[in-house]
């Protein structure tokens, strides 16, 4: 049985990025490809990802769906990069995720997804 519920739609969403963000941290890790675990980690996150989104794409608007798959990794990427990864914090940062976040919720309201 085929789903193509909004509900599901953004559930399947919601994983995609959740394993772009895993993927992410593993590509850090994996070294340009010079360590298995994390590249097999890497191949297997991604691949998910992917398929994840392919489904959410069923029941949501391509455009709607990768904005917020994109902007919310990249803003999700950007938490775990200063709070797991020590990379610094700067006032610029905080407000680049802020709009990020904004446009993201605007793009929703435009559709009268939010």
């Amino acid at each position: 049985m085929e789903q193509t519920t909004a509900a599901y739609g953004w559930a399947c969403l919601a994983g995609s990025i959740a394993f772009e963000v895993v993927g992410s941290v593993a590509l850090k890790a994996a070294e340009g490809f010079t360590r298995l675990w994390p590249t097999v980690t890497v191949l297997v996150a991604f691949s998910l990802s992917f398929w994840l989104f392919s489904l959410a794409l069923r029941a949501l608007p391509l455009g709607i769906a990768y904005a917020v798959w994109s902007g919310t990794a990249t803003a999700m990427i950007a938490v775990v990069g200063v709070v797991w990864l020590k990379d610094p914090l700067t006032a610029l940062k905080v407000v680049s995720i802020i709009l990020i976040v904004a446009g993201i919720i605007g793009l929703n309201i435009s559709q009268g997804k939010a």
